[in-house]
């Protein structure tokens, strides 16, 4: 199973790189629409801080310091600057759930998120859903901001 997250994980955020690359108006990135509150930059910048914070720090005690006010608040952030930022983060769940044993992945999950414990496995599971529904977001904005693109 953890080598089936791993490839997941890996999957869906060079997937994510592939969307922000498309935007070629590095402004586009920061359009909202009427019923659209997040930009695609903003849910790349918290997916980052997610995944960093989640899998990194938690998990395997990287030191981020999450601001989750400033991923959805943050505009113009360079979107070079987003892409390393998502490179960064592949390396570090990619390397922190290699180094999970299988009694931390089969165990408790070390802070409680939603007001209960859960498994490790049970938690990361989520946490690649939330990356997937955050990602087809960002496609959809992209597709529906830039429609030249398609």
């Amino acid at each position: 199973m953890k080598e089936i997250l791993i490839t997941l994980f890996e999957k869906d955020l060079n997937r994510l790189i592939v969307e922000v690359e498309s935007y070629s108006e590095e402004s586009d990135l920061w359009k909202t629409a009427p019923g659209i509150n997040n930009s695609a930059g903003n849910l790349a910048l918290h997916l980052i801080g997610n995944l960093q914070h989640f899998i990194g720090a938690v998990l395997g005690e990287t030191g981020y310091v999450r601001n989750r006010e400033a991923e959805f608040s943050d505009k113009g952030v360079a979107k070079a600057k987003i892409l390393e930022d998502i490179r960064e983060t592949t390396v570090v769940v990619s390397a922190t759930l290699a180094k999970l044993t299988d009694p931390e992945f089969h165990g408790v999950y070390p802070i409680e998120v939603f007001g209960k414990p859960m498994s490790t496995l049970h938690f990361l599971m989520h946490l690649e859903g939330h990356l997937n529904y955050h990602l087809g977001q960002v496609n959809y904005h992209r597709r529906l901001l830039t429609p030249q693109m398609g």
